[in-house]
């Protein structure tokens, strides 16, 4: 996957109004390499650790909207900051990490930088984030508020029982029922049964 080291100031340009200085001063400070990179389907964005004669490098997609491109860098700067305390030798999404978000989110929402709905489902998830933002379904709502539509893209819970529809890979599946907080939906060519996500984005087939 290609990725392009993106000059600081150019990082504007992907991030919410008045956030771009506090930003630059943790990249600056821990001399990070930041590097955009094209939409990946696993992840927002990731961490690598300084080592050998390597700094800090973090990656975020770039197709994400300014409020979800700020969360996830500040997930991986997260990361970062856990590193520098621990070290290695604790788990990447444990307490520790959770701590080091759970504060540099807190310090962003008193900026007034997000808006109301966004900043009410940070303020929920602030005590124990999850380990992604995919994960934590009413801050993905509120963040999927501000991307771009694409037309034709629907997400699950907008179907109805037994519509066909298509996902990323091609694949096409027919939704069920709901069960707790997924569908059950059944992929058409092997029969299986695969549980979504209501919010996971797919094309619909009529």
């Amino acid at each position: 996957m290609a990725k392009q080291q993106v000059p600081f100031q150019q990082l504007k340009d992907y991030l919410p109004e008045n956030s771009f200085e506090d930003v630059y001063t943790y990249l600056r400070q821990y001399k990070v390499q930041l590097t955009i990179t094209k939409q990946r389907q696993t992840v927002l964005g990731d961490y690598r650790h300084a080592h050998q004669n390597k700094g800090h490098r973090i990656s975020i997609n770039g197709n994400l909207n300014p409020y979800s491109f700020l969360v996830t860098l500040l997930h991986e700067l997260a990361h970062l900051f856990t590193f520098e305390k621990y070290g290695s030798r604790i788990p990447p999404h444990g307490k520790e990490w959770k701590d080091e978000f759970g504060k540099i989110l807190a310090s962003f929402v008193q900026k007034k930088i997000f808006p109301p709905d966004i900043e009410s489902a940070l303020l929920k998830t602030l005590k124990n984030p999850a380990a992604s933002s995919c994960g934590d379904e009413s801050l993905l709502r509120a963040l999927r508020n501000y991307d771009a539509k694409k037309e034709g893209q629907l997400i699950i819970e907008q179907l109805s029982n037994d519509e066909i529809f298509k996902i990323k890979d091609g694949r096409l599946f027919k939704r069920g029922e709901k069960i707790r907080t997924r569908f059950k939906c059944i992929e058409i060519q092997s029969g299986k049964m695969y549980l979504f996500s209501g919010l996971y984005e797919v094309q619909l087939i009529k």
